[in-house]
């Protein structure tokens, strides 16, 4: 898994929130990018995983352009935990969990045994697997990260894009993350 990005620039208006921004991230990286609040950090990936699109400038995974792939193909290859999750609906934990095999599956297929096995040992990774038929909308907001966390891990991809992953954890959670 290989990600770069050729000059990115993204512009809000007449404000620049990124400009000339290029990187090469090999596999098995552990990449870090800090900066104070405001700087375009989550700009930066939400470019990454196709929620924006730049202004200027390309972005390749393993050499193919990011554009010329579905949305589909990249949720296969890139699992995503963003700064902000709204649920709006009422889904159980492990029905939040299930969906990050949608990726997997056809526009009518249903879950099948091996899709749960996957989900609930991401849950138990997460440290909730007593928690999977509690409503989402019930739990705190560090519970409900830990739930879009074990979604993200039950994508099983190549690369996880996280965002400010452990906003609303404990202590405790964000040392094990």
């Amino acid at each position: 898994m290989n990600i770069q990005t050729d000059n990115i620039q993204v512009s809000f208006g007449s404000k620049t929130i990124l400009q000339d921004i290029s990187l090469d991230l090999r596999d098995k990286e552990f990449v870090g990018i800090i900066g104070p609040n405001g700087s375009g950090k989550s700009t930066f990936l939400k470019c990454l995983y196709r929620v924006l699109q730049p202004n200027h400038g390309k972005i390749f995974f393993d050499g193919t352009e990011m554009s010329s792939l579905s949305h589909r193909d990249t949720a296969l290859k890139m699992a995503v935990v963003a700064q902000h999750s709204t649920v709006n609906f009422d889904f159980s934990v492990l029905e939040m969990v299930l969906m990050g095999r949608s990726p997997y599956k056809g526009l009518l297929d249903r879950d099948q045994i091996d899709d749960y096995k996957i989900a609930r040992h991401a849950l138990a990774q997460v440290g909730l697997s007593d928690f999977e038929s509690r409503s989402f909308n019930t739990l705190s907001g560090g519970e409900q990260q830990r739930v879009i966390l074990a979604r993200a891990l039950a994508q099983r991809t190549e690369c996880l894009v996280l965002d400010e992953p452990t906003n609303h954890l404990d202590i405790k959670y964000q040392l094990e993350l």
